[in-house]
């Protein structure tokens, strides 16, 4: 059963996880622009039971948000596909609270704010017990090569919306809870632009979740946001803003792009 939302508080490459934990990342200063925030029809889930909570301002779209490091377990699987749930090798599904995932992207230009169409924006993440797939840890603790669940990228529509059907991420040692995310234009070109960034959830609904099944097995996680330190690094400005659904959560996630 999914834990009731609780009202939130608003707020490259292959590195080792020690060498991660030090890396902040390049931090950019929240900027906004004239852009009010999205209406119903304009690309934003809508639904009878996906309300925003009560006392929570609309975030607008055009924001932008800090960059942090990729981490080391990134891989270019180039699966396009929405629900990245199963596993393409055998079928399987990872189980989990379900996540839709959506995210507004932006392109500023001065002033102005326009949806980025086109935008390849990939998501990976680890799986309830902390395992990421298609890659041995580094710290030998599993190795899932050959596997890829979790994984997966969309292209952001004429809206420059891009959904994902996600699972509530679990916990590994070193980090807080999070997904990770990377949003690309025409990523063959050699000048194509590249943003990778991560997401985080709000620590009191974490705790919810993390207790119940299949979660529970793993324990007490070892690091919260305020102990995280890449979270440190502008992740209050990556808090993913989550609303009920049906069968678990919708998180919104809106972004401006300041491309050269």
């Amino acid at each position: 059963m999914k834990p009731n939302l609780v009202k939130k508080t608003p707020a490259a490459r292959h590195l080792s996880r020690r060498e991660m934990l030090r890396l902040t990342g390049a931090t950019v200063a929240t900027v906004l622009v004239g852009s009010s925030p999205r209406q119903s029809g304009s690309g934003a889930p809508t639904s009878g039971s996906t309300q925003r909570p009560t006392g929570t301002a609309a975030t607008p779209s055009c924001v932008v948000k800090p960059q942090q490091t990729e981490g080391p377990y990134f891989v270019d699987e180039q699966l396009n596909r929405s629900d990245i749930r199963s596993d393409p090798s055998d079928g399987s599904v990872k189980e989990g609270v379900p996540v839709r995932l959506v995210f507004h992207v932006s392109r500023i230009v001065g002033s102005a704010c326009t949806p980025l169409s086109g935008a390849v924006v990939d998501v990976w993440q680890c799986d309830a017990l902390g395992v990421y797939s298609d890659v041995q840890d580094i710290n030998g603790l599993f190795d899932t090569r050959g596997k890829k669940f979790l994984r997966g990228y969309q292209m952001a529509d004429v809206r420059g919306t891009a959904q994902f059907i996600v699972i509530y991420p679990g916990w590994y040692l070193g980090r807080t809870v999070h997904i990770h995310f990377k949003i690309r234009t025409d990523p063959p070109a050699q000048q194509s632009f590249e943003f990778a960034s991560q997401l985080y959830f709000d620590d009191s609904i974490t705790d919810q979740v993390h207790g119940q099944a299949p979660y529970a097995t793993k324990g007490q996680r070892s690091v919260k946001n305020d102990r995280d330190y890449i979270f440190r690094a502008g992740g209050n400005q990556l808090m993913l803003l989550l609303t009920d659904d049906i069968q678990g959560y919708v998180g919104t996630f809106d972004i401006g792009l300041q491309i050269a």
